[in-house]
């Protein structure tokens, strides 16, 4: 059964981190939405491979409207969680028990959510000290799945994170 999956990022994201994922999602028939602050904005991935178009403005859509969240890493997440609208948003999903999947620098957001207490987690290695502080239990592991979250560390994490997380849009 497809779903309908929330991707919030700005520019400077890893290229490959929202790429990759996304085909494999598309490949299984699940929708993607790009959620940012602007509809139509062209999105610049910060390794200049990838160029993304807005789909949606955070304004205008709602959490509810979607069965999941993906947040590819590199700078984005941590430029999106100084809004509180994006903060919020992702916070729903796993408020709701709904699948989350964050690699890299993702978990940023939701650390921001506060949102990752007890939960095992992995991340970027420079984040995984600011994950610890925020009370998650940290694993240096290709992909962590605890209940609704898969997250992973970086694009060599990729095939893992991808299974993981579409065993998590089968469900």
């Amino acid at each position: 059964m497809s779903k309908k999956v929330a991707v919030l990022m700005t520019s400077m994201f890893e290229d490959v981190e929202y790429t990759d994922p996304k085909k494999e999602f598309e490949k299984e028939g699940h929708e993607l939405t790009v959620i940012e602050k602007e509809k139509g904005k062209t999105l610049e991935g910060k390794q200049g491979e990838a160029k993304v178009t807005v789909d949606a403005a955070v304004d205008e859509v709602s959490p509810s409207d979607f069965d999941a969240l993906f947040i590819p890493g590199g700078f984005s997440p941590d430029l999106l969680r100084a809004d509180e609208r994006f903060v919020t948003f992702s916070k729903h999903f796993i408020d709701e028990n709904k699948p989350v999947f964050a690699i890299c620098h993702g978990p940023q957001l939701l650390i921001t959510a506060k949102a990752l207490e007890g939960r095992n987690v992995t991340g970027f290695k420079s984040i995984q000290v600011d994950l610890e502080y925020a009370k998650a239990k940290v694993h240096d592991e290709e992909v962590v799945v605890c209940h609704n979250l898969v997250t992973s560390r970086e694009p060599d994490d990729l095939p893992a994170f991808n299974r993981e997380s579409l065993k998590q849009l089968q469900s």
